[in-house]
């Protein structure tokens, strides 16, 4: 028994070993910002933040509620900042996938960013939802903020925007990431939650390279 245990043991650390040399890496020579769908802020913005989040991820959540009004108010309205968002639904999440597709038909009113906010304030009442259920919760978060409730079930159930959600889905793949949130700040990447002071601190030192 002790000797199977050592086995099980070393098999695990030589796989752990394994992912370290030869798991995904990223694609070299890829552009984050390349493809982006939804943005805030100047298109002549000297700085420019990539954000891939996931509707179901507690950090990513934190962010959007807690940080990004901060940055929009600070840096995005302000001309000095460019930001883009990208999805990153993980494997197995279909429910995520279908959000972000309500998300890009909201864009299609828009209202991306409005709706993009009441996803992470309501995950945990859809997290759970799937099919024909979630579709109608869905559609009703879009009327609740005013959407034409008609337009937005119909490009819903169109599934039209899914492939932009899978493209984004690939290049966070492709780009070799592993959690979310991730951002791209002025091509720096940084992955996991940031507390404001320390976006002001980044964005503060790209900002001045750009003088």
């Amino acid at each position: 028994m002790q000797r199977a245990i050592v086995l099980v043991v070393l098999a695990l650390a030589l796989l752990g070993l394994g992912w370290i040399l030869w798991g995904p890496k990223g694609k070299a020579g890829l552009d984050p910002t390349q493809g982006a769908r939804f943005a805030l802020g100047d298109p002549n913005a000297p700085v420019v933040v990539v954000d891939f989040s996931n509707y179901l991820c507690p950090h990513c959540q934190n962010h959007a509620l807690n940080i990004l009004p901060r940055l929009k108010a600070g840096y995005i309205d302000t001309g000095k900042v460019r930001y883009l968002f990208r999805d990153f639904p993980f494997p197995g999440q279909a429910q995520v996938i279908r959000a972000s597709e309500a998300a890009a038909c909201a864009a299609d009113q828009g209202r991306y960013y409005e709706y993009h906010e009441v996803l992470f304030r309501a995950s945990s009442s859809w997290g759970n939802l799937q099919g024909s259920v979630l579709d109608r919760y869905l559609v009703d978060l879009a009327g609740q903020m005013g959407l034409d409730e008609k337009a937005f079930s119909q490009c819903l159930s169109s599934g039209r925007h899914r492939e932009g959600v899978l493209a984004d889905q690939k290049l966070a793949s492709d780009l070799g990431l592993t959690g979310t949130p991730t951002f791209f700040i002025a091509g720096e990447k940084r992955t996991g939650f940031l507390p404001y002071e320390e976006w002001k601190t980044l964005l503060d030192k790209a900002l001045a390279g750009k003088r």
